[in-house]
């Protein structure tokens, strides 16, 4: 018997570039076909980008997607190719896999299992299929299935995949990335291949999309549930794996009842029909909690800020931990000619925070424009003032000074072209301790999902990655402030950020009630205080700029309340 060679092309595509996205798929069977590949697979919906989300409700864009797969079909000869794409028929639209051969689109086979949970709306869309697909190419039996279908144990899919005894099973995804995700796919994978005996060759995408940053990890998990090969994270891929030669023990087609088998169909492509010697296994080191979610953060913003048209990126740069996290991501993704740091002093603004964003600024390489805002600020107060009736400024006036700087942000961009990235972290996002118009006024907020004490932690892994100073470390060892007021600490509006995030990790992202939280051991005072900032400040989050998901649970697709909401608990 012939072995079997299977590639997984893990690529990384754009929602809607339709013939960017075909070039890519095409350039890949290629390079599968230049490795001797018999078939190669491609991710989840590789054709449209995922998540297409309401592209999927014009009719033109399902047809000009078809149309893609036939194009893409009528180039694919001397290989197998298995492709995501979305298939209108007979009305309903299907989150579909196109596998190719010889010029033509020899079977679809559309997702069983649509989840509608998190990030996920796909119940939205499409229309659950419910029949398998197995084929037999080069007289090894294959089973197909997308994303969602091998995450559900044991379903009928995964019954009929054991029951008609699949030498390997092809599970094509888009599942995107947050921290701490890799082991519980593995774990996952691992269960599947045992529960249905057979070998699973797993495909992710790789790349961003708006909030979403899908991170690869293309993997082989044996009928064991071993793991026996796996490509690099958060960068495009092709992994090659053989298939081992096992004698086949189910029956042949003509014994079997073809409607209970579902699709079923036998290929062949040509090769070589020795047995092939084996592709080294690929097993990369894993990546610490720190180390994936800056790899995120990086492959996140490069995508958002090239695939939504821009160049160069502007930063405001106010000597503090948040605004030098981003600046230095946006510099590892996009490189230092293409980030711009503004920043913008005040009378409240202290000599070491000044002096510390200009030493970031020539750390990372980056220009730095100086704007103070001493006299905008008391030009408008004065104006302002008469109307304002009694008493000295308060609020009105710090978060003026917060809306002056959002201004003159937006002024370069929309002078040069430079996307502003704001520099909230999930902390402030959560409890709205930022100025609605002010800094989170941009267009894409790199941190946003990401907590205090991980910013911390971010910024020592830059520094140590670097082995020298790039965030000085007079701005990780200062005391937070937003530097409003006189001798302003955060502290004095919020609880220590340890405490802060961990009340936060549990009232947002596990959805406990408070009286569970207190219950874990924090002040009851502080938790309601917590608590009653997270629900009023719905308004904000709801008009803010889109940011990079790195938690189970994110802020907007994520978690969708009401901003009209009483309900308290």
């Amino acid at each position: 018997m012939a072995g079997l060679r299977i590639a997984m092309a893990q690529i990384n595509v754009t929602v809607g570039d339709l013939e960017r996205n075909r070039s890519r798929i095409m350039s890949y069977i290629v390079r599968a076909g230049q490795e001797n590949a018999h078939l190669v697979t491609f991710p989840e919906l590789a054709v449209s980008g995922y998540p297409p989300e309401d592209l999927l409700l014009r009719r033109h864009f399902l047809h000009d997607c078809q149309a893609i797969v036939h194009a893409i079909a009528s180039e694919c000869t001397g290989i197998a190719a298995l492709v995501g794409f979305p298939e209108l028929c007979d009305g309903k639209v299907y989150n579909a896999a196109a596998l190719l051969h010889e010029g033509t689109v020899a079977a679809v086979y559309r997702k069983i299992e649509l989840p509608n949970y998190g990030v996920f709306d796909e119940k939205r869309y499409f229309h659950s299929g419910h029949r398998p697909l197995v084929f037999v190419l080069n007289g090894q039996r294959l089973g197909v299935t997308i994303c969602e279908d091998i995450w559900i144990g044991d379903n009928s899919h995964e019954v009929f995949l054991r029951e008609n005894r699949v030498e390997a099973v092809l599970n094509i995804s888009a599942s995107p990335f947050f921290a701490g995700k890799h082991p519980v796919r593995l774990q996952i994978l691992a269960r599947f291949a045992a529960n249905t005996g057979a070998d699973l060759l797993y495909n992710n995408l790789v790349g961003g999309q708006d909030e979403l940053v899908f991170d690869g990890g293309s993997m082989v998990v044996d009928r064991h549930g071993e793991l026996v090969s796996m490509t690099d994270r958060f960068r495009e891929a092709l992994l090659v794996h053989d298939l081992p030669v096992r004698e086949s023990t189910w029956l042949s087609l003509s014994e079997k009842d073809p409607e209970a088998a579902g699709a079923c169909l036998v290929l062949d492509v040509p090769g070589t029909s020795a047995q092939f010697d084996g592709i080294p296994p690929c097993l990369p080191g894993g990546m610490s909690e720190t180390e994936e979610v800056y790899a995120a953060l990086v492959l996140g913003t490069l995508d958002y800020v090239h695939k939504n048209g821009f160049e160069k990126t502007v930063v405001g740069l106010s000597g503090g931990i948040d605004s030098a996290l981003t600046a230095a991501i946006a510099v590892d993704a996009l490189g230092a000619d293409n980030v711009v740091g503004v920043t913008m002093p005040s009378q409240y603004t202290s000599d070491d925070t000044f002096t510390d964003a200009q030493r970031l600024s020539a750390n990372l390489g980056i220009r730095l424009i100086t704007v103070p805002i001493g006299t905008i600020f008391r030009t408008y107060m004065d104006e302002i003032l008469p109307m304002l009736g009694d008493g000295p400024p308060g609020l009105e006036a710090e978060n003026l000074q917060a809306r002056i700087r959002g201004n003159l942000l937006m002024t370069f961009s929309n002078r040069f072209g430079w996307l502003v990235l704001t520099t909230g972290n999930k902390s402030e996002t959560a409890v709205g301790y930022s100025t609605l118009y002010g800094d989170t006024a941009g267009g894409f907020a790199v941190i946003k999902d990401v907590p205090k004490v991980m910013v911390y932690r971010l910024a020592e892994h830059i520094n140590q990655n670097a082995g020298l100073e790039v965030i000085p470390e007079s701005i990780i060892l200062r005391a937070p402030t937003a530097e409003l007021r006189p001798n302003q600490k955060d502290e004095d509006s919020l609880p220590p950020y340890d405490i802060l995030d961990s009340i936060l990790k549990a009232y947002v992202e596990e959805d406990r009630a408070p009286e569970e939280i207190v219950q874990a051991g924090f002040a009851p005072e502080t938790v309601a205080e917590v608590v009653r900032m997270v629900d009023r400040n719905e308004y904000k989050r709801r008009q803010a700029p889109p940011g990079i998901k790195i938690t189970p649970k994110a802020f907007g697709r994520d978690r969708r309340l009401p901003i009209t909401n009483r309900y308290r608990g």
